[in-house]
């Protein structure tokens, strides 16, 4: 058990911790809580004779850490878990502090893998995120088996499975009869894990009790009724059958009512009495965070003002209206509303930008528009404006018909066709233009073309136009290249073949 009797503190003209008196009893978690600069940790150090009290008195088992025999074996702490040699190893921290308080070795691998760091026992410690470091703190604490724990901020950096972890270690560690101190500012966590407080406030008790008795001493519990919305004067009859039985009502935004000052079974007892048909009956009882804000409101040493901005907000344009404040925001429970829909759907696509053809239609390219200019053509290439197709020339079919094309003139059988300027000329305009003897493409029949009058030929004649590459010798010093880039129209397949 810890005892502290009259306990004062005083750095100079700054009193840290004045009079205090409290008892930690085993067997439970006793939650330390107050405001920055209260004097916990002050407090927490004379415990542990690291400070020496000014005056008062405090003990751990009826003696001083000081004069405890063996005190790591009795007591263990965690109050910095920065507090480490960063070039040593986790393991090696732990087996220093065991060696000088004479605790076997083999325990410096239990409580590594009590608090998970077994894989990183090899490690240095300075190279530990911060819940690592909280990690091996506690792992320090328990290093001795103590009957006696102290913990200053033991879930800072923690993950929730990491924080979960440490609720349930306190708490066994309670159920074991130790004596559990822990420091925390986490309300939270704390009303789940503490069954008793100590609360000061600017170096002096505020509080010595558990916590539901805590939280009934420093707030209000209340009953909130409905009655049908479509009945508002059920409402006001409830009102004053509750007003007349000495409790007080006070009506809620959403149109429920607050009743303090009566019991719930007597509330509706007289709604009963009344004929009045009730939506909702329930308890209300303050947390520890609203019980301890109202409570601690008045030590608090520093408080946060608002930001002005001085001199660094940008004067609105003239006829701008400064932005309306959100109906809500700030307070609990309000969250941000979500990002306007588009088009309705919450989760739609933004629609694709038009390309150099317009907007693709769904599952396919669009053909380009008669007229548009082609964004594939060469740099210096000027626009060549559509050909009308020449009588007596093959229609082409890659290129689009708008209007009714002349029928294709199948070749004789035996006979190649003639060479057709290469197709892929114009999709690289980065590379020279393809030779003029490149093999060209066999042609499709065009779609509104009427049937080849010769289609027994059209087999024969597609093997010669596929042995053309080889029976054209390759001409290295041919100029042709050349030619066909500075000339536009000879390459052109929408030219007529005299013009080419």
């Amino acid at each position: 058990m810890i005892e502290a009797v009259g306990l004062t503190k005083r750095y100079g003209d700054k009193t840290a911790v004045y009079n205090l008196s409290f008892q930690v009893r085993p067997g439970a978690v006793t939650g330390f809580l107050g405001p920055n600069g209260s004097g916990k940790s002050t407090t927490m150090r004379m415990i542990l004779g690291l400070d020496n009290p000014t005056s008062g008195s405090v003990t751990i088992g009826g003696y001083p850490y000081r004069k405890l025999p063996n005190a790591p074996r009795q007591v263990g702490a965690l109050l910095d878990a920065k507090a480490v040699h960063g070039g040593r190893a986790a393991r090696n921290h732990l087996l220093s502090l065991a060696q000088l308080s004479g605790i076997p070795a083999r325990r410096v691998d239990e409580v590594l893998g009590v608090v998970g760091l077994q894989d990183v026992a090899r490690k240095r410690s300075k190279g530990f995120s911060l819940g690592m470091g909280q990690r091996l703190g506690i792992a320090a604490a328990l290093l001795g088996d103590p009957q006696v724990l102290l913990f200053d901020e033991p879930v800072n950096g923690l993950d929730p499975e990491g924080i979960l972890w440490v609720r349930n270690l306190m708490k066994a560690l309670a159920a074991e009869g130790r004596t559990v101190f822990v420091s925390s500012h986490l309300m939270s966590e704390m009303a789940l894990t503490a069954d008793h407080l100590i609360v000061i406030g600017r170096g002096q008790l505020l509080a010595d009790m558990s916590i539901k008795d805590f939280i009934s001493a420093n707030s209000a519990d209340f009953a909130r009724v409905r009655t049908p919305d479509t009945e508002p004067q059920l409402r006001e009859k409830l009102s004053s059958a509750l007003t007349e039985a000495g409790g007080h009502v006070l009506p809620e935004q959403d149109g429920a009512l607050r009743i303090t000052g009566l019991a719930l079974p007597r509330i509706s007892d007289l709604a009963h009495e009344a004929g009045v048909r009730l939506w909702e009956l329930s308890p209300h009882q303050a947390s520890l965070e609203e019980a301890y804000m109202r409570m601690t409101q008045g030590a608090v040493d520093y408080r946060s003002t608002v930001d002005q901005r001085a001199g660094l907000q940008q004067p609105l344009p003239p006829g701008v209206q400064p932005p309306v404040p959100v109906p809500g925001q700030g307070q609990p429970g309000w969250y941000a509303p979500p990002p306007p829909q588009q088009g309705g759907q919450p989760f739609a696509m933004p629609a694709p930008a038009a390309g150099p053809y317009g907007a693709a239609p769904a599952g396919g390219h669009a053909a380009p528009a008669p007229g548009t200019a082609n964004p594939y053509a060469h740099p210096g290439a000027p626009a060549q404006p559509a050909a009308q197709p020449h009588p007596g020339a093959p229609a082409q079919p890659a290129a689009p018909a708008p209007q009714a094309q002349q029928p294709a003139q199948a070749p004789a059988a035996g006979q190649a066709p003639q060479d057709q300027p290469p197709a892929l000329v114009k999709t690289a305009p980065a590379a020279p233009a393809a030779p003029a003897t490149a093999p060209a493409a066999p042609a499709a029949p065009a779609p509104a073309a009427p049937a080849a009058p010769a289609p027994a030929a059209a087999p024969a004649a597609r093997p010669a136009q596929q042995q053309a590459p080889a029976a054209a010798p390759p001409a290295p010093a041919e100029p042709a290249p050349a030619s066909a880039a500075s000339s536009p129209a000879s390459d052109d397949p929408t030219q007529p073949e005299d013009a080419r």
